[in-house]
Parts: structure tokens; C-alpha cells; sequence
């Protein structure tokens, strides 16, 4: 049976944490905080990452090499930080054209592709992603990401991780104007998307919740380890995970003398020890 608009779900597939040059900075902060990273990528289009690979979705450190920083300039704009929210896609072109049913400005799908080293050898890891037009997202990026080859990224031997990450649970954006920021989801997904909730509003993204909270919900709810915009534009900025146990990432913690503090549903690491972004780790 063909797919229809109606096919167009939010699920969460990764989040985009922009490192700008420092890939390597990055990429040692986060093994500390007990991530298990792949090795360094190289996309064909000139950037490069590291990932940690979760169950059902991952995080991506998106950086540049030396010499590279204009391939991809579009991406750098953005302050460092949390600045990608990408959903899946069952079908790029599907949702291209549900997107610009919905009035949802989006670009056309784009395919590029990323070798993987394995014991075999290295095999291409392709993708086709269709983008929200940038001036509909303050201070970063929301898209989807279909993977042609999906068992090049979620490999079991990667998702194995020191502080007990299973999977993100939490994607949270600061905003003055929660409603006003949110809506664009709700224009992509149809109505009705939407729940209110102290300081905010949120939405299902599969195992993750999206939370659009005013900047002092943000400061309350995750006991102030999150980054406060300068300008008062919206913002990116805390992530969560789930873990077994809170006892596996405070181990990592404290053998790594990382700071952490207790927040409603678990611990928070300081944007200052990640990247800028507050990490948030609750166990069920």
C-alpha cells in the first residue's frame, strides 16, 4: 500500500551537537562523560562527526577539519552547541511533498554519503535528507534524515556505552514564546501535536519527548545547567538520557571528576562540561 501524508510521524532519529573546530575537544569531553564514539566520519559534503549510537536514535558531533571550515558554512553559522533536531523519514520524497502541502518551507531531498571503516572493509553509509527552510528555526536546524543504509549506522557493537545511556529520551528548546516556536512541529505533524505543560509545551517524538519551555522553566526544571541565550532568540539546549541506573553515569562521573547535580527526574551535567549542552540522565 502507498504511503500518504498521514505517514508523516515525529520520531526522533538523532540531534546535531555543533563542535565548529574542535572535533577533537568535543570528541574527549564526551568519551569522559562515558560515551562510546565511532571513529571519526567524513561526509561528501566536506564535514565530519562522531557519533554515539543509542537503540533507537543517536547523537552527532558535527565539526570541521583543519582547512575545511568553508565546505559547509551554512552549518557554522550557528553557535556552538545543540543545534540539530532530525526526525526520521519513511520516505524523503513523501515528506518533501507533505511538508509543502502543510506550507512548511522545505528544500528538496539532498543525498550525500559517509564511508564507514569496518573489519571487512569500509563501506558507504548514504542518506537523503529533506530540510526545513533555515529561517524557520532560530539558532539551528530541524529536519529528516532517511537512512539508505541504516546498518552502516545502527550497529550493535557501538551502542554498548560506560554511563549506561540506552537511548535520548528528552530534547529540550529554550524559547520567550513557547507556543510560537512549537507550532512550526505542529504544521509539520498536523494538529492535534501539541500538549501544555509548566513553563511550556511538548510533543511525542517516538521514545523522546520535545520540550519548548520559557528559559526560567529551563533554569527550574534542570537546576540551572542550562545555557541562557544572549539575545533572548530561541535556543537548543539540553538533552536527556536513559539510563539503568543513576549509580552507572555517576560512576563515570566522579572517577572522571566531572560535576553533576540532582534535577526533577535524575542528574544534570553543567553545559560547561558538554559541549555546551546540558546533559540530563533519568533512570526509570
Amino acid at each position: 500500500m502507498a504511503l500518504t501524508i498521514d505517514a508523516l510521524k515525529p520520531v526522533l532519529d538523532h540531534v546535531v551537537i555543533n563542535v565548529m573546530g574542535k572535533l577533537d575537544e568535543a570528541a574527549a569531553q564526551y568519551s569522559r562523560l562515558g560515551f562510546k564514539l565511532t571513529e571519526r566520519g567524513h561526509h561528501s559534503l566536506g564535514s565530519s562527526n562522531n557519533l554515539a549510537i543509542f537503540g533507537e536514535n543517536y547523537l552527532e558531533l558535527l565539526g570541521y577539519l583543519p582547512g575545511k571550515e568553508t565546505k559547509r558554512a551554512d552549518l557554522w553559522a550557528h553557535p556552538p552547541g545543540l543545534t540539530g533536531l532530525v526526525f526520521k523519514s519513511v520516505d524523503p520524497d513523501l515528506v518533501f511533498a507533505a511538508l509543502k502541502q502543510r506550507g512548511v518551507p522545505a528544500e528538496e531531498p539532498m543525498s550525500f554519503s559517509r564511508p564507514v571503516p569496518l573489519p571487512g572493509g569500509a563501506q558507504d553509509a548514504r542518506f537523503r535528507v529533506v530540510r526545513v527552510s533555515g529561517e524557520e528555526v532560530q539558532n539551528g536546524r530541524t529536519f529528516f534524515c532517511h537512512h539508505d543504509t541504516p546498518e552502516l549506522v545502527y550497529r550493535p557493537e557501538w551502542r554498548g556505552h560506560p554511563n549506561g545511556a540506552i537511548d535520548i529520551v528528552e530534547f529540550v528548546i529554550a524559547s520567550k514564546a513557547p507556543s510560537r516556536t512549537a507550532a512550526l512541529y505542529e504544521r509539520m505533524f498536523g494538529v492535534p501535536l501539541l500538549t501544555e505543560i509548566p513553563g511550556g509545551v511538548s510533543f511525542r517524538a517516538g521514545l523522546a519527548t520535545v520540550r519548548v519551555l520559557e528559559p526560567s522553566a529551563v533554569a527550574e526544571r534542570y537546576a540551572g545547567a542550562a545555557l541562557v541565550s544572549e539575545d533572548g532568540s530561541d535556543r537548543m539546549v539540553t538533552l536527556v538520557f536513559k539510563v539503568p541506573s543513576l549509580d552507572v553515569p555517576r560512576a563515570v562521573f566522579e572517577k572522571a571528576r566531572i560535576g553533576y547535580r540532582p534535577y526533577v527526574d535524575g542528574i544534570v551535567v553543567s553545559h560547561a562540561d558538554a559541549a555546551n549542552v546540558a546533559l540530563g540522565f533519568t533512570a526509570p
